[in-house]
């Protein structure tokens, strides 16, 4: 017998937020409980990629670092390719760099400028989605790249924080809600 399949409400359940980190303030939501239950990981893999069949999509992007966590499962489970969006420097070959404001300064991140070609359909997966920063920025990069995203998708969104403002003109899609 199959086991039932896991819902958002599952994997909500199975977060843990912890108060004051990584500084006062900060309500911090912990999903490595997700990802040390197989059953939930696995379960929220299937609900990253609902909306797409394999083939459907040419390249699954993930933000450094948790990103990188589902982005490369959801690659697999699609039977895409990976590409990997990385802080400045990180990254061996010539790139292009897209830096953004955050709360307390700014960042810069980089993608490789051969990560696709011409047109690829991109899905751009990261973990969660805050202010929108750095997904807006992340979203700039493929398109410079020239690729084409088709969603941008969220494990977890604080919809409170307003991030998904940032992504005006991007299909934006999160499994769960804080």
């Amino acid at each position: 017998m199959s086991e039932p399949k896991v819902t958002p409400a599952d994997l909500k359940r199975a977060i843990r937020t912890i108060a004051d980190f990584p500084q006062p303030g900060i309500q911090f939501k912990d999903i490595t409980p997700v990802l040390a239950d197989a059953r939930l990981f696995s379960g929220c893999v299937d609900l990253l990629t609902a909306n797409y069949q394999p083939g459907s999509v040419d390249a699954v992007v993930g933000i450094d670092a948790r990103g990188f966590i589902f982005a490369a499962a959801v690659a697999l489970r699609l039977r895409a390719g990976f590409v990997p969006v990385r802080k400045k420097g990180k990254l061996p070959y010539q790139s292009y760099e897209q830096s953004y404001d955050l709360e307390y300064g700014s960042n810069t991140i980089a993608i490789h400028v051969d990560a696709f070609k011409s047109g690829s359909r991109v899905l751009l997966v990261d973990d969660l989605l805050a202010t929108g920063g750095t997904a807006a920025a992340a979203a700039a990069l493929v398109q410079r790249a020239g690729a084409k995203i088709l969603e941008v998708t969220f494990f977890i969104e604080l919809s409170f924080l307003k991030g998904r403002e940032k992504l005006n003109g991007y299909p934006v899609r999160s499994l769960i809600e804080f």
